[in-house]
């Protein structure tokens, strides 16, 4: 092997620390200074400053909801490879519909139980 079958690895290389080093560079450059520290000592660099204070409280209706989306979003991957492949498992003769069509039954189940707790009305 010789060094030009490696030319496009060094290639991304030098540039991805150039790209590092450029940045790091053009920060100290065009940073913002300050003379004593006033500026960049205070807890809040840049915008306006806060008139609350730091720590909000979430509901938690906030926290179902997300963990809900992440559950149906886990459907999603499982169902669109199978939905994908579904022509070619079926030719070897696999049979793959009733497992998921189990696990889409176990899954509205669980949508038609967090509908009728009321898990997703915000307004209770």
């Amino acid at each position: 092997m010789t060094l030009f079958e490696y030319l496009p690895v060094l290639i991304q290389i030098f540039l991805a620390v150039g790209m590092g080093v450029g940045i790091l560079v053009a920060s100290h450059i065009f940073g913002q200074r300050s003379v004593g520290g006033k500026i960049k000592d205070s807890p809040y660099e840049c915008g306006l400053a806060t008139e609350v204070k730091g720590e909000t409280r979430y509901s938690v209706k906030f926290y179902v909801t997300a963990m809900l989306f992440i559950l149906f979003d886990i459907d999603v991957v499982f169902l669109i490879p199978w939905v994908l492949t579904h022509r070619d498992l079926v030719a070897a003769g696999i049979p793959i519909l009733g497992p998921m069509l189990f696990f889409t039954f176990i899954l509205v189940a669980g949508l038609i139980y967090e509908l009728k707790s009321g898990a997703l009305e915000w307004e209770k």
